[in-house]
């Protein structure tokens, strides 16, 4: 069993590299403390590219409100208010469409350009496109604002977790890969608020799509004066002393010589590896050693989407009122609720994620996934009354926790850490490419779906999902707690020497 084999594989790592948050002996004597971590350094490196899922996460709460006031006769402020089923799509698509073309254009520049000027590139269009759809003199021009706007989304959900992976210390990268979706989340709760200011005012979804150029400046700004991935500087041939000095830059006032050297010397056998490999076209993505991160990744980012977040969320707002909550302001009760616990429960996958690891909170979570959407068919097939409805709520409540405490932190910091480094920009963008897509196609299909099956036998559909799911992840999904990015890419190059023995 590839379960087996990856245990075997990644105990073998552990025995000859560091564990925890200690290193080896140069003269093999035994363990040493890593040096302390400059916390505001490491804060920095987070939190620019992290203003990437911020901004995407805005956009998702702030387009439901945008919606409202641009439809609407009195808030408008438009003569081309009155948008069709179609129009409507289209401006709340657009920006997905851009996502996907930006994910699909990584994977061929992605390397070129590198983490840090990707996210460069991110801000410059996350920035220009606000003013575009602040400004937007009619639809065309809006929906080409939202387009450029989701071709950031593409970039900065491509790179900020290679960037934060490459530059953050080993030891707290799981933890700072998973904090990104907390600024998702306070970037959809923004979004809430803002839909919740302006939503009354004559031209308030021009404030709305406006106001993102705020944070992209300051994305712009941070990206422009941090560092440059080490890693990446050495496989673009940018040379030791550059990569070295950005590396001490990144560890920044605690920065320890030695430690330095140690930690570039392993980056640069990584490299020297990965120079020495043909790198592979799109197929050869799919062959030997690359195959299983890639299937790793890949099948997270497609079964984050296809597990019925959607699904559960469309539902919401009529189970919140069924239960008496959220009524008056429907929409933005039952946001403000959801976003609030969302936040929570991401809070908590983050405390966790380092101490407990990657694979127990994906295993446990979409377990309770899976419970979860079976209460909420069962609630909608065979209870009636208020049975039904408090069913319900707790299960929907336990849907969205369980989400947030697995796949939507833990997957996008698996496909941050697990890729080798000759294939990592392209993998990476082909597992963002299959995220957005998969977002796509269930947004396209489910409400065919519901209006044919119903909400029960929907549900029940997406739990046997969520089965398959769980038996993927226990199967080929390896521990990565604790362990660098070189230790990771050899725990698969240790898998694959033993197939062929």
């Amino acid at each position: 069993m590839l379960h087996a084999t990856s245990k075997q594989a990644e105990a073998e790592v552990q025995s000859g590299g560091r564990r925890g948050n200690t290193e080896q002996d140069s003269s093999g004597n035994g363990a040493r403390p890593e040096p302390p971590i400059d916390r505001l350094m490491t804060f920095l490196l987070f939190i620019f590219p992290a203003l990437g899922g911020l901004l995407f996460g805005y956009d998702i709460g702030a387009t439901s409100g945008a919606l409202v006031s641009l439809k609407s006769a009195v808030t408008s402020g438009t003569t081309w208010y009155d948008l069709d089923s179609f129009q409507s799509g289209l401006v709340v698509s657009s920006s997905l469409f851009g996502a996907l073309a930006g994910s699909s254009a990584a994977f061929v520049v992605g390397d070129k350009l590198g983490r840090r000027r990707e996210l460069l590139l991110a801000a410059v269009l996350y920035g220009g496109s606000s003013v575009v759809m602040g400004a937007a003199p009619g639809l065309e021009i809006l929906v080409l604002g939202r387009a450029l706007y989701g071709l950031g989304i593409g970039f900065a959900m491509h790179a900020a977790p290679a960037y934060i992976a490459e530059a953050a210390p080993a030891k707290v990268r799981g933890t700072l890969i998973s904090l990104k979706e907390v600024l998702v989340v306070c970037g959809i709760l923004l979004g809430y608020l803002g839909s919740y200011l302006f939503v009354d005012t004559v031209g308030g979804w021009r404030l709305m799509y406006g106001a993102s150029a705020v944070p992209a400046v300051i994305l712009l700004g941070g990206m422009f004066w941090l560092p440059d991935s080490p890693r990446w500087l050495l496989l673009s041939g940018a040379g030791k002393s550059r990569a070295e000095k950005d590396l001490v830059r990144a560890r920044g006032s605690t920065a320890d010589a030695a430690a330095v050297q140690r930690e570039l010397a392993g980056i640069e056998k990584s490299v020297r590896e990965a120079q020495a490999t043909e790198i592979p076209g799109f197929v050869g993505l799919f062959k030997g050693r690359y195959l299983r991160p890639l299937t790793v990744g890949t099948s997270l980012m497609l079964f984050q989407q296809i597990t019925g977040q959607p699904s559960v969320l469309y539902y919401a707002a009529d189970i919140f009122n069924k239960a008496g909550i959220g009524a008056g302001k429907d929409a933005t009760g039952v946001s403000v609720i959801l976003g609030v616990f969302k936040l929570v429960m991401t809070g908590v996958a983050v405390l966790t994620v380092e101490s407990l690891g990657r694979r127990p909170l994906l295993l446990i979570g979409v377990s309770s996934m899976v419970v979860s959407l079976l209460a909420l068919a069962g609630s909608q097939l065979a209870l009636t009354g208020q049975l039904e409805t408090w069913t319900s709520v707790i299960a929907l409540l336990l849907y969205v926790g369980a989400y947030q405490v697995s796949f939507g932190p833990i997957s996008w910091l698996i496909v941050g850490e697990i890729f080798p480094l000759a294939v990592r920009g392209q993998a990476a963008a082909l597992a963002t490419v299959t995220n957005f897509g998969s977002n796509f196609l269930v947004s396209l299909v489910l409400p065919t779906v519901q209006e044919t099956f119903g909400a029960g036998a929907t549900y029940l559909g997406f739990a046997v999902i969520g089965v398959a799911a769980v038996a993927t992840i226990y199967a080929i999904v390896p521990e990565t707690k604790g362990k660098s990015l070189e230790e990771i890419e050899a725990l698969f190059d240790l898998e694959s020497d033993e197939k062929t023995v």
